[in-house]
C-alpha cells in the first residue's frame, strides 16, 4: 500500500487575513487611468496611492498610522501636469518617492515625516528625457540615487538623481515596454515588451545579453521579475487566453524550468516577490483573490500554497518590504489591496504557538543603507544588499534630506575675473575711489529720505483709518 508524502515546508500553512475595518484607509478616490500599474507603493513609514485629480496628476501620501476615513480635503502631491502612471519608494530612504506621468517626466519627491499640511507641488528634481509618457519607475536595489525610467517612446533611461543627469540610455526595445525588474545586486534587469520578447539587459554595457521570444504564447501583456537565485519568474497568457506562470533560467532560455496554467481571466497577473521566503504573490487586476507560491529546487519548482479570497475585486496592490512586517505576530508579508474607494491591508501569517522570535522565518533582510555610490556602480562594481537583522523589529530612521547637486558647465572653466569684493582697494585709482565713496553717501541719503517719507505716509494712513484726520 503506497503512502502519499506531503512536502515539508514552513510556509505550507501561510494564511491571509484582512485587517479590521477601522485599520483600513477609507474614502480614497483611486485613479481610473487605464494602465497596468499597481497604483500603490508602501514602505515602513508611508502609504502612497495614485488618485483621481482634476487638472493634472496627483497621488496621496499617508503615514501608515493614519488609518480610518481620509478627509476629502487632505493635501495631495500635485506636481505632474498629466495623470500619474507609476510610483516607487526609494529602498535607501523611506522619505524619498519617485513618480512618472503622461506629461513625459519623472519626478523625485521628499516627503516630510509628519502628515502633509498643504499640497506638495515642488519636487526635489524633475527628470526630463522622454518624448512620450513615462510608465515605469524603478530604483536600483543597492546603489544610491540610481533610478530607472521606461517610457512609451520605447526608451529606458537610468538617472543619477543626486545630479539630475541621465547616465545611460537604451533603445533596444521596438515596442511598448510592459515591465522592468532589477536582479538582486542590480547588475542586470529584465524586461517584457509588446513584441512578445523577454529580455535580459546589462545597462552598463548597453546591450541585451539574453532574450526569449514568446515565453507565453498569448499576445496579452506579460510580467517578469528576477528572483533571488538569478532565475526569472514570468506571468502571461496562453494562446487560448488562459493565464500562465513560468520559471526560466536566463542562461538557457530554450526550455522553461516550470510552466503552469492557472485559469481563464482577462486581468494581468502582477507578481510580488519575497526574496527572504522565496515566495511569489500573484494579484490580478479585477480579481478578488491573491494566490501565493513557493519557489524551491525540488520538482515541480513552483509550488502552489494557497489562495486568499475576498468579496470585492482589486484595482491595484501594494507590497510592504520585509522591514515593515510585524515579527511578533509571525507576519511574513503584508499586501495593501486597493478597492474603488478604499485601501485594505492583508496580512500573511505563519501559524506558530511560540511568542519568541522565529529565526527560521526571518533571515537577515535587505536594510535601508546603500551598498555603493552611483559612480562605483557605473564603473562596474556590483554589491549585494546590506543586510540587517529583524530581531526586535525594525525602526525606520528619521528623514534625511536628498541633496541634488546639478553640475555647472562653467565650473570647469578657469575664472579670469575677480569680483569687486575680492579686489584690494589700494590698487584703485584715487579719483575712482573718491567717486565710489561719494555714490555710497548719496545712496545712504536717498534711503534715509525714503524711510522718512514712508513713515509720514503710514502716519497719515493710520489717521484716516482711525477717523482722526
Amino acid at each position: 500500500m503506497s503512502r502519499s508524502i506531503v512536502r515539508q515546508s514552513k510556509f505550507r500553512h501561510v494564511f491571509g487575513q484582512a485587517v479590521k475595518a477601522e485599520q483600513a484607509y477609507d474614502d480614497i478616490r483611486v485613479s481610473k487611468v487605464t494602465w497596468d500599474s499597481s497604483f500603490c507603493a508602501i514602505n515602513p513609514k508611508f502609504l502612497a496611492v495614485i488618485v483621481e485629480s482634476s487638472g493634472g496628476g496627483a497621488f496621496l501620501v499617508l503615514p501608515l498610522s493614519k488609518t480610518g476615513r481620509v478627509d476629502k480635503n487632505y493635501p495631495l502631491v500635485i506636481g505632474h501636469s498629466g495623470p500619474v502612471l507609476d510610483i516607487d519608494w526609494c529602498p535607501h530612504d523611506d522619505n524619498i518617492l519617485a513618480s512618472c506621468s503622461e506629461d513625459c517626466t519623472a519626478m523625485v519627491w521628499q516627503i516630510p515625516d509628519h502628515s502633509l499640511t498643504r499640497p506638495l507641488s515642488d519636487p526635489v528634481v524633475v527628470l526630463e528625457g522622454h518624448s512620450k509618457r513615462v510608465g515605469i519607475v524603478s530604483w536600483h536595489p543597492t546603489a544610491r540615487n540610481i533610478l530607472l525610467t521606461a517610457g512609451s517612446d520605447n526608451l529606458i533611461i537610468i538617472w543619477n538623481v543626486g545630479t539630475g543627469e541621465p547616465l545611460i540610455s537604451m533603445d533596444d526595445h521596438p515596442d511598448l515596454i510592459y515591465s522592468v525588474s532589477w536582479n538582486r545586486n542590480g547588475s542586470l534587469f529584465c524586461t517584457t515588451c509588446k513584441d512578445r520578447r523577454l529580455r535580459v539587459c546589462d545597462p552598463r554595457k548597453r546591450e541585451v545579453v539574453a532574450e526569449r521570444l514568446a515565453p507565453h504564447e498569448g499576445i496579452r501583456p506579460m510580467r517578469a521579475i528576477f528572483i533571488r537565485d538569478g532565475n526569472i519568474f514570468t506571468t502571461g497568457f496562453t494562446r487560448m487566453s488562459q493565464r500562465e506562470l513560468g520559471l526560466w533560467d536566463p542562461t538557457n532560455f530554450e526550455e522553461p524550468i516550470a510552466l503552469l496554467e492557472l485559469d481563464t481571466s482577462n486581468g494581468v497577473l502582477l507578481p510580488y516577490y519575497d526574496a527572504d521566503a522565496n515566495m511569489v504573490y500573484l494579484c490580478g487586476k479585477g480579481d478578488s483573490s491573491v494566490r501565493y507560491f513557493e519557489i524551491t529546487e525540488e520538482v515541480p519548482y513552483v509550488h502552489y500554497l494557497n489562495t486568499f479570497s475576498s468579496k470585492e475585486p482589486q484595482r491595484g496592490m501594494g507590497f510592504m518590504p520585509k522591514r515593515g512586517v510585524d515579527v511578533t505576530k509571525c507576519e511574513i508579508a503584508r499586501l495593501y489591496k486597493l478597492l474603488d474607494k478604499k485601501c485594505e491591508p492583508i496580512t500573511m501569517t505563519v501559524p506558530r504557538k511560540s511568542d519568541l522570535f522565529q529565526d527560521d522565518l526571518y533571515p537577515d533582510t535587505a536594510g535601508p543603507d546603500p551598498a555603493m555610490e552611483p559612480e562605483e556602480w557605473l564603473d562596474g562594481r556590483d554589491e549585494d544588499p546590506i543586510l540587517i537583522s529583524m530581531r526586535g523589529g525594525y525602526v525606520p530612521p528619521k528623514s534625511r534630506e536628498l541633496k541634488v547637486a546639478k553640475k555647472n558647465v562653467l565650473d570647469s572653466r578657469p575664472t579670469t575675473r575677480r569680483s569687486m569684493s575680492t579686489l584690494d582697494t589700494n590698487s584703485l585709482p584715487p579719483q575712482l575711489l573718491e567717486r565710489l565713496l561719494e555714490e555710497i553717501q548719496n545712496l545712504k541719503a536717498t534711503v534715509l529720505s525714503q524711510e522718512k517719507r514712508i513713515c509720514d505716509l503710514e502716519n497719515k494712513l493710520s489717521q484716516y483709518t482711525n477717523g482722526t484726520a
